[in-house]
């Protein structure tokens, strides 16, 4: 299947915690948890004033309408409360309930909580967008989360990490297959639901709820504000904008759009992400300002936009110029905002987005990973090219899809006019996550073959597929430092992990060095009880 080659074409071209806040087990909350919110809480799309707040209600007889009523405090024991509300919910968005909270102060943490017929729900953490004065930002960042693969550690061990301010999920929160198809949950009791692969919108439903009823899950959005996009997995693998490689409208599995509609539907209700009456739900890209020290931009590179993945070989497809990846709307919204964080001038600019932007073939070799920008050569130059004409420094691309650790220097050729000793001609950098759950070929035959992936890439700084876990992105003015975490395993529940490698960029260098250890936690606002 395409879904193995994507993986396997990578492998063929530690330190404590340190003493941070205690927060509750997600294992003891979850046995507590009020039958009334079986799915938890959750807050996103951070702004400077408001925030989404997201729950689900189980209610005791699915016809009707049920009135839920929030509250947001100041402190996690309410004695400070700043605003409160109602919210109707019913079947026709399956009984999720999403609060746009408006009139709130920027850079100020704030706890959550809902009510129903006197059912209390946990109590959520979230915060703010700063608008000034910021002289430090840490973010999680998390992709590919394959619930029968094996438990979300990598979750509950950035739940425990009190000092972040949000955590990004850069795609793959779900996945569509049965058991078996990719990874098998028998033994550790997480086949998924429905036990099928996922193509209609209660399909969707019932997955999410699931991934949503995991205690690790249901921690770390308990404790943090999400930023979120898709990948592919929402809908289904190897997906675009006009079908995916593991969509068959001829063997039962019906119309592209129909099945597209339902995932996006499904993917709105269940995700704490805003939804805008102006604009269609397809269109999930959008962009948040840290006052002047970044701004994070959140690409579609899957769906609004993408033109079929080509073969490997097909060279004159890869090379076509008129080939999208992101579409001709969202690359002139993206131009507008990197000259806009010019003129702002923001000192970090973020690419959050799901595939390597990377060159990734060796010299003279043919297109490393048609599904990545590797396969949509004109669309990644024109993306260059707007960097240039912006006049753009201190650009940062994180990505996720890859199940692997990766970082990168981002010339245009690697192999012409870049010097991977001082980083010039490099024009930004990139950090790709390696996943949650998700299995990886990378690293899977030893050292020597990291080392092949290493020679064969001047650009490249760092690679491992080894250990499942996360990143998390430090940022002062002077520099941006991503530090590698891997979690012990994904067999068993533990917040056992080891920091893995570290890599900063100074503030003008567009160019990775080698961290000896990792960015220092920072002062961290009392964890949700």
């Amino acid at each position: 299947m395409r879904r193995v080659s994507r993986r396997k074409f990578l492998a063929t071209g530690s330190a404590a915690l340190g003493a941070l806040p205690l927060i509750r087990s997600a294992e003891a909350f979850a046995q507590t948890a009020d039958a009334g919110f079986r799915h938890g809480v959750a807050s996103g799309d951070p702004l400077g004033d408001r925030v989404i707040l997201w729950t689900r209600v189980t209610p005791k007889s699915p016809a009707g309408s049920q009135t839920v009523s929030w509250q947001v405090a100041r402190d996690p024991k309410f004695g400070q409360i700043v605003s409160r509300g109602e919210a109707q919910t019913g079947a026709s968005r399956d009984f999720t309930v999403k609060v746009d909270v408006p009139g709130l102060e920027p850079g100020t943490t704030y706890y959550y909580r809902f009510e129903l017929l006197g059912a209390r729900s946990a109590i959520g953490r979230t915060r703010t967008l700063p608008r000034e004065g910021v002289s430090r930002l840490r973010l999680g960042v998390v992709s590919c989360s394959n619930l029968p693969q094996g438990y979300f550690n990598a979750y509950a061990c950035l739940a425990k990490r009190a000092d972040l301010d949000a955590v990004l999920h850069l795609g793959d929160y779900i996945y569509e297959y049965a058991n078996k198809r990719y990874g098998d949950g028998t033994k550790l009791g997480r086949i998924p639901a429905p036990h099928k692969e996922i193509v209609a919108l209660q399909d969707y439903r019932e997955r999410h709820a699931q991934y949503k009823a995991d205690a690790d899950s249901q921690e770390i959005h308990r404790q943090h504000p999400f930023i979120v996009t898709w990948d592919d997995h929402e809908f289904t693998n190897n997906a675009w904008k006009g079908g995916a490689e593991n969509h068959d409208p001829d063997n039962g599995e019906g119309d592209w759009t129909v099945r597209r509609a339902a995932a996006v539907q499904a993917y709105y209700e269940w995700m704490p992400i805003r939804e805008d009456a102006q604009t269609k739900q397809a269109r999930i890209y959008r962009a948040f300002r840290f006052g002047d020290l970044a701004t994070l931009v959140m690409l579609d590179t899957r769906l609004v936009g993408r033109d079929e993945q080509a073969l490997r070989d097909d060279t004159a497809s890869i090379d076509r110029p008129a080939r999208q990846l992101l579409g001709a709307e969202q690359e002139g919204w993206l131009a507008e905002q990197l000259v806009t964080s010019v003129r702002n001038k923001t000192n970090w600019k973020l690419l959050g987005q799901q595939v390597m932007f990377a060159p990734q073939t060796a010299q003279g070799a043919r297109a490393g990973n048609p599904d990545s920008w590797d396969g949509y050569r004109a669309a990644r130059a024109r993306v260059f090219d707007m960097i240039e004409r912006a006049k753009l420094g201190n650009l940062a691309v994180l990505t996720g899809d890859v199940h692997s650790s990766w970082a990168y220097d981002l010339p245009r050729d690697p192999f012409a006019g870049y010097d991977k000793s001082s980083g010039k001609g490099s024009m930004g950098v990139e950090f790709a996550g390696t996943s949650v759950s998700s299995p990886s070929s990378v690293g899977s035959e030893g050292e020597q073959q990291l080392a092949g992936l290493r020679a064969a890439r001047p650009h490249l700084h760092y690679v491992d597929g080894r250990y499942r876990g996360y990143f998390v992105l430090d940022l002062t003015r002077e520099r941006l430092q991503a530090d590698f975490y891997a979690v012990a395993t994904i067999l068993d529940r533990t917040t056992s992990e080891r920091f893995e490698k570290g890599f900063v960029t100074a503030s003008g260098a567009n160019h990775l060095v080698e961290a000896t250890t990792p960015a220092p936690t920072a002062a961290a606002p009392d964890p949700a009880p």
